[in-house]
């Protein structure tokens, strides 16, 4: 079955030429390799051209974000599967031939695979859906900490898997490497394109489960450098999704609770925004309480002080995320 790699760059060439050159280590005959540009202005076109004259380019003329980029990749693709492929990947062991394989062997309509750090070390590659979204709580400075102990304590499943050594069906595979048969996207629909950056993957997995199963390919790998292309693009604080103090942790913070709204309700979404309201006053009290322990005043009230910021930010989108307005919801 043919296959369609649908990689979205926002200044990131050559973690792009990286990427496409991994999966040219093995077979492509049956591979096709479209670039999604957010007008990186960095090159990029020339450099494909140059390095792998095959791929298809596309040129979106502003900075689109993961869904609609990837949207505008899925509208020109010929494959019988579809695969969402970061550019701060690298593909191990002919994992997209091996993926494609199982994936038309089986009944699942959407999977992922086994995502390594570059040390090669397990990275989270599938989750779980948590009721009403209460995992992302677990990133709250000091209340997210309290909270997982306490979930640890009375038994609560993660809301993630951990690793894959085999096959596992989850709820939502990481954006990072999500392949989807053709057919499950006719019935589906295509990413929610409100989303700019995070949580679409989720939100899209969460349709793409009503018409089938997903689940993660264990004995397929490949090395995700996590967060490498947002991070040096947004020029972010750190790599990950747990900073909710800076930049990139308030476009986080909108699209978790964009996610909220449209897939679990208008209640869960003031349950879990009237939290993120609390955690700024708890957060201020440990705060004052970690300085006089262990010091470093300014850095720790600098991150309380972004944290605000990104609250309030958020407030601002209440009555467009309530009463489901058409938005783009792009603040980086």
């Amino acid at each position: 079955m043919n296959v369609s790699v649908l990689i979205v760059n926002y200044k990131t060439p050559q973690l792009v030429l990286d990427c496409i050159g991994s999966i040219y280590d093995f077979d492509v005959d049956n591979i096709e390799i479209i670039v999604i540009d957010n007008h990186s202005e960095d090159g990029v076109e020339a450099l494909l051209e140059s390095s792998f004259p095959k791929a298809k380019f596309i040129q979106m003329g502003y900075n689109a974000g993961f869904a609609r980029a990837n949207n505008a990749g899925i509208g020109i693709a010929s494959g019988d599967a579809l695969l969402l492929l970061n550019s701060d990947t690298i593909v191990l062991d002919d994992a997209i031939n091996r993926c494609a394989n199982n994936l038309f062997n089986s009944s699942f309509v959407a999977v992922g695979v086994q995502l390594l750090n570059k040390d090669l070390s397990v990275q989270i590659s599938g989750n779980y859906a948590t009721k009403g979204g209460l995992n992302y709580l677990l990133p709250l400075p000091y209340m997210g900490a309290i909270l997982k102990r306490l979930g640890t304590i009375i038994g609560i499943k993660t809301p993630h898997l951990p690793s894959a050594s085999s096959t596992h069906e989850v709820d939502w595979v990481n954006g990072a490497f999500l392949m989807v048969k053709k057919t499950a996207i006719e019935q589906a629909g295509m990413m929610d394109e409100e989303f700019f950056l995070y949580a679409e993957e989720a939100e899209w997995c969460s349709r793409l489960k009503k018409v089938g199963l997903l689940a993660i390919f264990g004995d397929c790998k490949v090395i995700h450098l996590q967060g490498a292309s947002a991070t040096d693009a947004f020029d972010a604080s750190n790599k990950g999704y747990s900073n909710l103090s800076d930049r990139m942790g308030f476009q986080i913070m909108l699209s978790n609770l964009v996610r909220i709204r449209k897939e679990f309700g208008l209640g869960w979404f003031f349950l879990i925004f009237s939290i993120y309201l609390a955690e700024i006053p708890f957060y201020f009290f440990c705060v004052l309480i970690d300085v006089l322990i262990s010091g470093n005043a300014e850095k720790k009230f600098h991150e309380w002080t972004g944290y605000c910021k990104n609250v309030i930010g958020c407030i601002k989108f209440v009555d467009t995320i309530v009463f489901e307005k058409k938005e783009f919801y792009k603040v980086l």
